[in-house]
Order: structure tokens, then C-alpha cells, then sequence
């Protein structure tokens, strides 16, 4: 079998606690995110994701207030939305930056960033947040500043994560053979769609969680070995 070369890690449930994603991070936006679009609104950064969110809901002629309450139903769903992520991105910047909070990463996770690098890999992290929300949070992580240590970042604009096809952007996009990279995940269904475009895969079932499916579980990153 080939070594592994390159591993992609998602986020949530991964490398960080889907409490800290939904319990903080997800609150603070729904709260600050109407002040921020009411005063930067014609921003031209920010101008270009109202009118994405504007043509994703299929509403073009939503007034802002609309477009505000569009993004609160989405953050309260989850949605995977683009434009979101991207607006999610900047305020979640502001409060990193103040110190209103630092990035959650398990225990485990540093130790096995610099052992993976140690070993040759390059590592890559993928996620359905933005990359800008992603190297804020390794930036800003329990850990101190993790980016270094990341060679790669992709979100939803390489595709969405339930799509072998996006995992085949990834090893193109990485150079390596698809069978040199080891994707983890706490999903099945994202697991499913790596080992179709031909990737390794192992699920992370951390806590009271547990595996499924055809994929090797482990408990935590110090049971990966590569």
C-alpha cells in the first residue's frame, strides 16, 4: 500500500468540538451580524455576498432588512450557504481579534498537525465553512497559531462535501495520487464521496459517538497512523 502523503481534515466533530461551532460561534454571528450589515452594507467587499445571498434565496429585489432575516433563517438551519459562510467569516473575525473567544481544538489535534508534518505529510483542511472563518479559527486556536502547519485550505467553492467530485479537485489541486491521501471526518456521507473519488478514508467518532459503514473508526487522531 501506498504511504500516505497529504491529509485533508474537515472540522466540525474532527479537530474541533461541534459544541464550540454551534454553541459559540453560531450565536455570536446571529447576534452581530445585523449591525454589521446595516453599517458596512455598501462595503465593496460586502455588497457582492448580499447579492449572492439575495440570488441563492431568489429573492434579487429583497430590501437589506430582508436580506438580514434571510441570513438569520440560514444561520438557524445550518445552511451551507456561500455568501454565508463569507459574512460568518468577517464577524467571527472581529470577535477573535477582541478576544471574545479562541478557536476550540481537541486535545489531540496540534500534537498530530506537527507529527503528520513530522512524517512528510502535507496537510490540508476542508471544510463547508469559509477558508477565511477556518484560518481564523487555527489562527486563533486553544493551541496559539496553527496555520503554519497547513498547507491547504479548501471550502464549498471546490464543491460541496457529499460530492466525490470535489475530493477529485482536491488531489488535482494537492498533486498528489488520490490513494496518497487520507481524508478525515466524523460524516459518513462526506467519507463516502472521498472513497469514491479514490481516497483513503477513516471516520473520527469522538465522545459518545460512534462509527458506521465501511470506514476504519477511530476514537481520537492519536489512533491514526499514516
Amino acid at each position: 500500500m501506498k504511504l500516505v502523503r497529504t491529509v485533508v481534515c474537515d472540522i466540525e466533530g474532527t479537530t474541533s468540538s461541534l459544541d464550540f461551532v454551534h454553541h459559540v460561534l453560531f450565536p455570536y454571528s446571529a447576534r452581530a451580524l445585523p449591525a454589521f450589515i446595516r453599517a458596512h452594507g455598501d462595503a465593496p467587499d460586502i455588497a457582492p455576498l448580499l447579492t449572492g445571498v439575495r440570488q441563492e434565496a431568489g429573492e434579487p429585489s429583497a430590501t437589506r432588512e430582508r436580506v438580514i432575516e434571510i441570513l438569520l433563517g440560514w444561520i438557524a438551519e445550518d445552511r451551507k450557504a456561500t455568501p454565508l459562510k463569507a459574512l460568518q467569516g468577517l464577524v467571527w473575525e472581529r470577535g477573535y481579534r477582541a478576544g471574545d473567544f479562541t478557536g476550540h481544538v481537541y486535545e489531540d489535534t496540534a500534537p498530530a498537525f506537527r507529527r503528520w508534518r513530522a512524517q512528510g505529510a502535507t496537510l490540508c483542511i476542508y471544510s463547508s465553512g469559509s477558508v477565511h472563518a477556518q484560518q481564523l479559527l487555527f489562527g486563533h486556536s486553544d493551541a496559539g497559531d496553527l496555520r503554519p502547519l497547513i498547507e491547504h485550505w479548501f471550502d464549498t467553492r471546490i464543491g460541496a462535501k457529499r460530492d466525490p467530485e470535489s475530493y477529485r479537485r482536491i488531489a488535482v489541486t494537492v498533486g498528489r495520487p488520490a490513494d496518497t491521501i487520507l481524508f478525515l471526518s466524523d460524516t459518513a456521507a462526506e467519507l463516502d464521496a472521498a472513497a469514491e473519488a479514490g481516497l483513503r478514508t477513516v471516520q473520527v467518532a469522538r465522545g459518545e459517538r460512534t462509527g458506521g459503514g465501511r470506514h476504519p473508526v477511530v476514537r481520537g487522531f492519536e489512533e491514526v497512523t499514516i
